[in-house]
């Protein structure tokens, strides 16, 4: 890319440190400045149109440029743009929104807390969880167990929580008391001749032995995507979880279900709890609550985990976490008319209509000469590719990503696996121009290696 002095691109590489990215590349490389978008579609400063096949960060459910949303902003910032839930606070928007996360949990919960983030809420879930055992006189029972490969978020906590090497390589991180356990990526880590229901059986042994080896007593919560997303889109083995809630309910484990991705309609379910019959005791969302249009999450914790919190605050005088912007009023109001429009819409039963085609197309790519596997639900797929010698581990897939924007398909690398997750609002056609983009991008790929 050339960058022209001055223009946006230019003073992006000089005063901005990206998240995600390496710096000393940006500064060579500059970025892609995004200036508008529209439906499916975003534009760069430059015009270029291109299909955003991951939804921004797997959140836009309702396409770019919803004129509703907008106006749910402006009405809500000029009736009361700011006011915080601190100290018995609170305002229409977070009662609203808390009581319609409330209707719509799809196992009975008891209340709804706000943060910002995905990240936070999940830095949250540990912090509740730690709370809950002091609470109930069990100040040992405190580690946490998250799988490799999991993704949780960025923060101090939610960071230790996520099982993928470049979120603790130079951060010091894992924190102690944050455990791991198996990805269940059946072509991955199967051994010879393993079946895929003896890969289960293996994996919830694998966890019970740890609780086992750790001391059930220690061990207070189990955290899972219901289909892992920034660990390359790992969908889970038939029968897995239901192998590994029989485990936690054997040793008092509580389930954190962790929805950020999968949540409000992402898997052809409103939650992805419902597709794979979880039963959680939290349940921590974000990115499609609000389509990302406002920065809003939340979790949803049930009486199990909700009594004890508040008998401790009781006893101690305040539940003494928070943050300033938790349950911000535009925040609330955004996400309450993105739930509507999700709803009014159906937009979780165009998932479900759209998914075959969209998963008989990913299928299809795994034929291709360079791909190994394709692996999808819902309208949330990757495509991995297979190794190639000359090339390390990770080094294909960014190569096939800037192919891909090249043609004017956003995609997303995850080491050699190319995640997809369009907004929910996309058409049949739509959804065939991803893939006629995806298959030309490989052929050229395929030609640029073979030259």
């Amino acid at each position: 890319m050339t960058v022209q002095p001055n223009s946006i691109e230019a003073r992006d590489k000089a005063y901005h440190l990206h998240s995600y990215t390496n710096a000393r590349a940006l500064e060579r490389d500059g970025a892609l400045v995004i200036d508008r978008g529209e439906g499916v579609y975003v534009y760069d400063v430059n015009g270029k149109k291109y299909i955003e096949a991951m939804a921004g960060l797997w959140s836009v459910g309702v396409g770019f440029g919803e004129q509703r949303l907008v106006e749910a902003a402006a009405t809500q910032m000029a009736k009361l743009p700011y006011y915080h839930t601190f100290t018995a606070r609170a305002h229409s928007p977070s009662v609203d929104l808390a009581e319609k996360l409330i209707a719509m949990a799809p196992v009975p919960m008891s209340k709804a807390y706000f943060t910002n983030s995905g990240s936070e809420a999940n830095d949250t879930a540990v912090k509740m969880v730690w709370y809950r055992s002091n609470a109930l006189g069990k100040p040992e029972k405190k580690k946490i167990i998250s799988r490799i490969k999991g993704y949780h978020g960025v923060t101090v906590a939610s960071a230790s929580l996520t099982g993928l090497p470049n979120n603790h390589r130079s951060f010091d991180l894992p924190l102690p008391g944050i455990l791991h356990t198996s990805c269940p990526h059946y072509r991955v880590f199967k051994t010879d001749g393993e079946t895929e229901a003896a890969f289960v059986e293996r994996c919830a042994k694998e966890l019970e032995d740890l609780i086992l080896k750790e001391g059930p007593e220690t061990v207070a919560a189990f955290i899972g995507e219901p289909v892992m997303g920034a660990g390359g889109v790992i969908v889970p083995p038939a029968g897995y979880w239901e192998a590994i809630q029989k485990v936690l309910k054997k040793y008092d484990v509580l389930l954190i279900a962790d929805e950020v991705i999968c949540g409000f309609g992402r898997t052809g379910e409103m939650f992805g709890t419902t597709t794979y019959g979880l039963q959680p005791d939290i349940m921590t969302l974000s990115k499609q609550i609000s389509s990302s249009y406002q920065p809003i999450s939340a979790l949803l914790i049930n009486d199990n985990v909700y009594a004890p919190l508040a008998d401790e605050s009781n006893k101690i005088g305040t539940f003494g976490h928070g943050v300033t912007a938790a349950g911000h009023p535009v925040a609330a109001a955004v996400a309450l008319e993105n739930i509507a429009i999700i709803e009014e819409r159906d937009l979780v039963g165009n998932v479900r209509a759209l998914a075959p085609k969209f998963q008989s197309r990913l299928k299809a790519l795994e034929g291709h000469p360079l791909a190994i596997e394709a692996r999808g639900v819902g309208l949330i797929g990757a495509l991995e590719l297979k190794p190639r010698d000359g090339f390390a581990a990770g080094q294909l897939g960014p190569k096939l990503f800037a192919i891909m924007t090249e043609k004017g398909l956003i995609s997303r690398a995850i080491g050699d696996s190319l995640a997809l997750c369009p907004p929910m609002i996309i058409t049949e056609q739509q959804v065939d121009d991803i893939f006629d983009l995806f298959e030309a991008s490989l052929d050229e790929f395929q030609r640029q290696l073979n030259a």
